[in-house]
């Protein structure tokens, strides 16, 4: 037991000597009085070890304290230049693009660079950054039959919480630190659809030009709803076929299934043409095919992505599930409807919400910043409600957006119109080039690729096959009934338009849990990443091969074509909207906004009190003024038509 001199304990002989020096004999006495002495040294020495002890274990704590707030430092630092390399990413991207502009160059859009910029920096951080390895890191393998989120470990008698990460594959056990520094630049897939999606989403809704729009309703809603399935099933018919042939050539390392396939096709039927409409954009392009283009897409996205939530809730009665059964197959059309026609009730309820009783019935309007802040928070939270209650987002703010732009746009001030357009506007161009951006760092960034020659060969294929299959017989048969009939050049440019973009990746970044997903996965990146850059790129060229028109500014169509022309023409113009238009002139533009008839001209007698209740002032005021300048504009012309006369 004993140390020698430097030590901490003296030696077990110094202990008898002082005992006996301090008792001073060997009588019966002195060993009546040795047994209290021996009892409080006994409880002294036993008090200073558990004093030592107790020392010990608060510097342990103390030490541990100091590592975990090192550690959180380390965390805290590493998070923010993760985020600084995105915010880089961005600021390359807007002086490329300003780049581009000046010297008028249309070969790749500014998603494009987005992309390229995204696979450059991934390529460094996956090949060209490697994290030192930690002493504190201790990896331990134990046998468990599944993979639970949360795992509790008991650590001398202290419980630690850790979350699952990830999958990490048997190559990778000696890399821990570099594959943590990848998964932290990789975002979680909630982030897309609950922050970076629904302004995209929302400002196509917002912006959205509505007289061409409900001009080509029709066709729209075919393109988007029967054009949409028809692709789904097309892309997974074909793709069935090539699962069935990698399973007969050994290529197919786990389980895929025709609902699998289904639920392939349904993501990559999300087309996204933001670099063709962009180019529309700036060359003019005849605003009829911009308007099917852009109503298409916007409309397309919602369809692809309840189709998908329909897909993934098939479930026939039984055992296997995944065998055809007619039950299930109609329940899933059931859930489909449901979940469109609630999310676009949920989307539009809240527009009209915010158009009656918060903008129109209140004075807000005379505090523009708390105006600007309410209209953007409401419409924020049409997605996040919509998601809440087993409904779709991407739906309900689409349709909140439209309603919106349609009746609150009338009810805000002058200078909450300007700032409710540039927020959303700008909300849009940096979460699309953020997304891109992400795209082309996901290529490296991501662990768990699986590429396939056959698969991905099999998809491009299956990808322009669906595309023709909607546009060509659907264009077909709309021309039958249509009095401007759709081109053969607009029908090529359509089928050349068919990009993909963020919601299909979006989509397939949602669940990559099981070999087919992950698999989907990594050929959608393949599939967006040529789309945008071939496609995208030869827009400008392919409006030229095919001979169609440019320079055609949609504002200056109908100048000089009085306003109740221009509205009979409008209402005339889609069939489908002739009494909806009557109705929402009379009765809901009056009731939900400052423009319109006023009600008490529109209601019936017996309604007056209700209606003079829900006719605001200002919708007089406009009443008086549009009475007074028609009435100048008849004197004007019977004053003209005189002095021709008399000349």
């Amino acid at each position: 037991m004993g140390w020698g001199a430097g030590g901490i304990m003296a030696p077990r002989g110094w202990l008898r000597s002082t005992l006996r020096w301090s008792i001073g004999g060997n009588g019966p006495r002195a060993h009546r009085l040795s047994r209290p002495l021996w009892l409080l040294l006994a409880l002294g020495v036993f008090g200073w070890a558990r004093a030592s002890d107790g020392a010990g274990g608060a510097v342990r704590a103390m030490d541990e304290e100091i590592v975990s707030e090192k550690q959180a430092e380390e965390s805290h630092r590493q998070d923010s230049a993760n985020l600084l390399i995105f915010i880089l990413l961005l600021t390359l991207t807007i002086l490329t693009i300003w780049l581009f502009k000046h010297r008028r160059a249309r070969f790749l859009h500014e998603t494009g660079l987005a992309m390229i910029y995204g696979l450059l920096v991934g390529l460094v951080l996956r090949y060209g950054i490697h994290v030192p390895s930690d002493i504190n890191n201790v990896t331990l393998s134990c046998e468990v039959q599944s993979s639970p989120t949360t795992l509790l470990v008991n650590v001398s008698g202290k419980f630690y919480e850790y979350t699952l990460k990830g999958e990490i594959s048997p190559h990778e056990l000696n890399n821990i630190q570099d594959n943590d520094m990848l998964r932290k630049v990789t975002f979680d897939p909630e982030v897309f659809f609950n922050i970076l999606l629904p302004p995209i989403i929302f400002y196509a809704g917002y912006s959205l030009k509505r007289r061409h729009f409900f001009r080509n309703l029709g066709s729209i809603l075919a393109y988007a709803f029967l054009g949409t399935a028809i692709s789904c099933f097309v892309i997974g018919s074909i793709m069935y076929g090539c699962v069935a042939l990698m399973k007969v050539t050994g290529q197919l390392a786990g389980d895929f299934y025709f609902t699998d396939c289904l639920l392939f096709g349904a993501i990559v039927s999300a087309t996204d043409p933001v670099t063709v409409l962009a180019i529309f954009h700036e060359l003019q392009v005849d605003v009829e095919l911009y308007a099917l283009l852009f109503g298409e897409s916007v409309l397309n996205d919602a369809v692809a992505i309840v189709l998908s939530s329909s897909i993934v809730a098939y479930q026939p009665a039984g055992d296997n599930s995944h065998t055809f059964d007619v039950t299930a197959m109609f329940k899933s059309i059931g859930i489909f409807l449901g979940i469109f026609s609630g999310s676009f009730a949920m989307g539009a309820a809240t527009g009209v919400v915010t158009a009656s009783y918060v903008t129109k019935f209140t004075k807000l309007r005379e505090f523009q910043l708390l105006e600007t802040g309410l209209f953007f928070l409401m419409s924020w939270s049409t997605f996040l409600l919509a998601e809440a209650w087993g409904f779709t987002g991407v739906v309900a703010v689409l349709f909140c957006g439209i309603t919106q732009a349609h009746y609150t746009y009338n009810n805000l001030s002058t200078e909450s119109q300007h700032r409710t357009k540039q927020l959303f506007e700008l909300l849009n161009f940096l979460a699309e080039n953020f997304i891109f951006s992400y795209m082309g760092l996901t290529l490296f960034t991501f662990q768990n690729h699986v590429f396939n020659p056959t698969f991905v060969v099999g998809a491009f294929i299956a990808i322009f096959l669906g595309r023709a299959a909607n546009i060509y017989p659907l264009s077909l048969l709309l021309n039958l009934g249509r009095r401007s009939k759709i081109g053969s050049n607009f029908q090529h440019m359509m089928m050349f338009a068919g990009l993909r973009g963020a919601m299909a990746f979006a989509l397939a970044i949602r669940d990559t849990a099981t070999y087919a997903r992950q698999m989907m996965f990594s050929t959608t990146l393949l599939i967006v990443f040529f789309t945008v850059w071939v496609f995208g790129g030869g827009t400008t060229a392919m409006l030229s091969c095919l001979h169609i028109r440019v320079g055609v500014d949609s504002d200056q169509e109908h100048l000089g074509i009085p306003e109740n022309e221009r509205r009979t023409t409008k209402a005339e113009s889609a069939w489908l909207f002739r009494m909806w238009y009557n109705f929402d002139h009379n009765y809901l533009k009056p009731l939900l906004t400052h423009s319109g008839p006023p009600l008490t001209t529109t209601l019936p007698a017996c309604c007056g009190p209700i209606a003079r209740c829900l006719t605001s002032p200002q919708a007089y005021e406009t009443k008086i003024v549009e009475d007074a300048s028609s009435q100048l504009s008849q004197r004007t012309g019977i004053y003209s038509s005189g002095h021709l006369i008399s000349i």
